[in-house]
């Protein structure tokens, strides 16, 4: 098996700001892997201040892997492929869900076909459209523009600005509709001390959720959140990190959230997703799917995914990869809320 990659930096068409900073571009590393004549695209794309693992030694490990696969062979099923990643990566997380990648593509034949699912058949997928922290002017025009396209679940990045201003963004997203629903995302971005309050006052608009109230690594303070609060708790940074299934099922015992975000990029690929899902669905917690600012490349195999793993009408946390100036040709649409796949857009070249 013969390993190629490259570096690739996706340009933000604006300043993208959530309570961790600014972004203004993002770096991601695109591989492909040559079995035999038999070709397979996949994308590696930790993410700053989130990944656990250490970024600046992806490319070392990277040119390790292509000297390892040289002297290993495919695997033919899809467990198979999922234990090789695992493998060769398992502390690197993004690598190993970029691998994940290329050896599915290569099983599926290529085309960046990796996961047959009722969304590569026709069936659309509802995703929440996403209220970047911005001022308040920005914020509430980003409101009317996802209300007029329709949406019905609108997520709000909170956390970052003065509380009073981020209220009054709420409340005029609940003004727009009895009906919307409403999730929030902190990204760690309350107080401890003071989170319990705050989702009070935010309760009064009818919250659906809120994503990781406060900062990971105080599974008292968030179990108490998830008990005692007055919205919903969805675990998301703190899925990170966790590989064994022990760990996971600890965690979530230990909490008892209502609900968890999962991000295969960053949980370290689809065979790991799917162990949250089966441990969620066994307590009775609620989950969805969210991608984590890919290149159109990565949003096309998580959507797939997702489309052949989501249950129930919850909506997902799906993008269309708009959000960047030089991003590849996408294989989705957006129609509405509606996540659309085109089979006629053609395959990303390497």
């Amino acid at each position: 098996m013969n390993l190629e990659y490259k570096t690739y930096k996706l340009e933000f068409a604006f300043d993208a700001r959530t309570s961790r900073g600014k972004m203004k571009e993002r770096e991601i590393w695109l591989l492909q892997l040559d079995v035999e004549g038999r070709k397979g695209i996949g994308e590696v794309a930790p993410l700053q201040g989130l990944s656990v693992e250490k970024i600046k030694e992806i490319p070392s490990h990277l040119e390790e892997l292509k000297k390892r696969l040289v002297t290993l062979e495919m695997r033919e099923d899809r467990e198979g492929c999922f234990d090789l990643a695992k493998e060769l990566s398992e502390e690197f997380p993004s690598v190993r869900c970029g691998l994940e990648m290329v050896l599915l593509d290569v099983l599926n034949g290529g085309n960046q076909n990796y996961f047959d699912s009722s969304f590569t058949q026709g069936s659309p997928i509802p995703i929440n459209g996403l209220i970047w922290m911005n001022d308040k002017t920005s914020m509430i025009d980003q409101i009317d523009e996802k209300i007029d396209t329709d949406f019905k679940c609108v997520k709000v990045k909170v956390g970052a600005l003065d509380f009073s201003e981020e209220l009054s963004v709420i409340k005029y997203l609940r003004s727009k509709s009895d009906d919307l629903i409403i999730r929030l995302d902190a990204n760690g971005g309350f107080p401890t001390n003071e989170a319990l309050i705050n989702l009070k006052k935010l309760s009064e608009f009818d919250i659906h959720s809120i994503e990781q109230p406060i900062m990971v690594g105080q599974p008292e303070a968030m179990a108490f959140l998830a008990q005692k609060g007055s919205i919903p708790i969805a675990l998301d940074e703190e899925l990170f990190g966790k590989p064994s299934r022990i760990q996971k099922i600890e965690l979530l015992d230990s909490i008892v959230p209502q609900y968890i975000v999962l991000k295969p990029s960053l949980l370290g690929g689809f065979a790991e997703t799917m162990e949250w899902i089966e441990l969620a669905d066994d307590r009775g917690i609620g989950w969805w799917i969210t991608s984590a600012l890919e290149s159109s490349l990565g949003l096309s195999a998580i959507a797939q995914f997702t489309g052949s793993a989501r249950k129930g009408d919850l909506h997902q946390g799906l993008g269309t990869g708009r959000i960047y100036k030089n991003n590849f040709e996408s294989k989705m649409s957006l129609k509405g809320e509606k996540l659309i796949w085109n089979p006629e857009a053609g395959p990303i070249t390497f």
